[in-house]
C-alpha cells in the first residue's frame, strides 16, 4: 500500500514539475528521446533558414516548403501533409546537404518544427 501512494504522489509532483502548455502530451514521447534545441543555439545558416520559414520565403532551394512524410516516425505522428521541410545550408557541400528543419502546422506560423543535422536520422525540436 506504501509504495502505491509513494508512486501515486511522486508522479503527481512530477507533473507539477512540467511548465503547463510547452509541450503537449502527443510530443512528449519525441522529446525525451531526442530533446530540445533553443533557437539561438542552431548554427546560423539554421537560423537563416528558420527566419525564412517564418517570413514565408524566398528559399534557396526549389523542394523547400514541400511535403515531408515523417516515414522515420521520428515526429509525433500527424495527417499527410502536416510536416514541411526546408534545407539548411551545410557550408562547402555541393548539394543541398544533410541538414534540415521541419515544420509543423501552417507554414508562416508553425506549430512545432524540429532541426536534422544527420538528414532526418534524428531531431531536436526548436525552442523559440
Amino acid at each position: 500500500m506504501r509504495l502505491g501512494f509513494f508512486k501515486l504522489v511522486l508522479t503527481g509532483l512530477l507533473f507539477l514539475a512540467l511548465p503547463a502548455g510547452v509541450v503537449s502530451a502527443k510530443e512528449t514521447q519525441h522529446i525525451r528521446s531526442s530533446g530540445q534545441l533553443a533557437l539561438s543555439e542552431l548554427p546560423k545558416q539554421g537560423h537563416d533558414t528558420y527566419q525564412l520559414i517564418l517570413q514565408g520565403g524566398p528559399f534557396p532551394f526549389e523542394k523547400d516548403g514541400v511535403v515531408f512524410g515523417n516515414r522515420e516516425h521520428l515526429l509525433p505522428g500527424e495527417k499527410r501533409g502536416y510536416y514541411r521541410e526546408y534545407t539548411v545550408n551545410t557550408p562547402g557541400a555541393s548539394n543541398r546537404g544533410i541538414r534540415r528543419i521541419v515544420c509543423g502546422g501552417m507554414p508562416r506560423s508553425p506549430d512545432a518544427c524540429y532541426y536534422s543535422d544527420d538528414h532526418y536520422s534524428s531531431f531536436k525540436r526548436i525552442v523559440p
